[in-house]
């Protein structure tokens, strides 16, 4: 007996240690990374929140979304529109930027609310192409509507202001280190992250939870259950679409510049592969896979002169966007067919064969 309860306390206790070893690393990088590190960190910290949105509606509850850029263009362009001063000859109503922040995602969601109706009646490829069509509504209105959007151009993005300290690039000595943009917006993205992870964790493992995969498993079944199918899926479609603002409103917070090109069905494609590489229903699984999306881009960027076939744009190579996408779309292919529980569902798997006692 002594030794079955033994070996689990071990087990706590060594996560326990590499959690701390983690955040420590995290909170650190900062003093030590350049800013296209720290950028590219930010871009996947934001990627991983509105991934795990989506991974609440399509891999815990089986709903297909199509339109999840839309939502974060929402979030993004709101944010805008509720910060600015107007100055700039667009639209703004000058508020705090920390009350512009939380009512651009409250409009995100009022905005999956909207939508509800539609999406507790459709499943599968139906709800998946009435979603596709907000992607489409979003791209005209955002070229059309310049004095909300900025039309092609884009809009100027105003820094976020909280507790008197303002996120822009004016630099803070923090520790002899020079403290910009993107060293002040890290933590930030730490705690919206970290918060997001916790918050979607906690609906997984509860009540609702369980109503979403037996929805996701069989509507009707669960309907006779007692589970109210239709309430579950349009709260479900709410939330999903404030997880796709805040991440919308971080990705504006580090692009400084909002452009409608970035929110189209591309994104909302890069959406659907980070939960499927990652693993389906898992936030775990949403953020390693958003990890692996957003960075991968970057990195071939970065590392495009050292790297065949890849070159910069114009030069005659696979430009590293293109050749990201070749690269992801073949691991969702490789993950469907020999990987079906994703990254993280495979390494659960193979915790659970080699240790089986951790599961009592």
């Amino acid at each position: 007996m002594s030794e079955v309860l033994v070996k689990p306390l071990r087990i706590i206790r060594t996560r326990a240690w590499l959690w701390g070893a983690g955040a420590v690393v995290l909170l650190a990088l900062p003093f030590y990374l350049d800013r296209f590190w720290l950028q590219a960190g930010l871009f996947a910290m934001a990627a991983a929140i509105g991934a795990i949105g989506i991974n609440l509606l399509t891999g815990a509850t089986g709903q297909l979304s199509m339109g999840h850029a839309f939502f974060l263009a929402v979030g993004a362009y709101g944010y805008c529109v509720f910060a600015a001063d107007g100055g700039d000859g667009l639209t703004g109503l000058g508020l705090p930027t920390w009350l512009a922040a939380v009512l651009a995602v409250l409009v995100a969601g009022a905005a999956g609310g909207l939508f509800s109706p539609i999406s507790g009646r459709l499943s599968g490829a139906y709800l998946g192409i009435a979603t596709l069509a907000l992607v489409f509504i979003g791209q005209h209105v955002m070229f059309n509507a310049h004095d909300l959007t900025g039309g092609a151009n884009g809009r100027d993005v105003p820094p976020l202001s909280l507790f008197g300290l303002t996120f822009d690039d004016r630099e803070l000595l923090v520790a002899a280190v020079p403290f910009g943009s993107a060293e002040k917006l890290w933590y930030a993205g730490l705690v919206l992250l970290a918060a997001g992870a916790l918050f979607a964790r906690g609906v997984l493992r509860g009540r609702p939870g369980r109503a979403m995969n037996a929805i996701r498993d069989h509507r009707i079944a669960a309907g006779v259950l007692g589970v109210p199918v239709a309430r579950h899926r349009a709260a479900v479609f709410v939330l999903s679409s404030m997880y796709a603002g805040l991440a919308g409103v971080l990705l504006a917070l580090v692009f400084q510049r909002t452009v409608p090109d970035y929110f189209g069905i591309t994104l909302s494609l890069e959406y659907l592969a980070m939960i499927v590489i990652g693993g389906l229903g898992s936030v775990s699984g949403a953020v390693a896979g958003a990890v692996f999306v957003s960075l991968l881009p970057q990195l071939l960027t970065r590392y495009s002169d050292a790297l065949p076939l890849v070159s910069a744009p114009g030069t005659g190579g696979i430009a590293p966007g293109e050749a990201s996408r070749y690269l992801y779309g073949a691991a969702v292919v490789l993950v469907v067919l020999f990987l079906p529980g994703g990254l993280v569902g495979t390494a659960v798997r193979r915790r659970v064969t080699t240790h089986p006692g951790e599961e009592r």
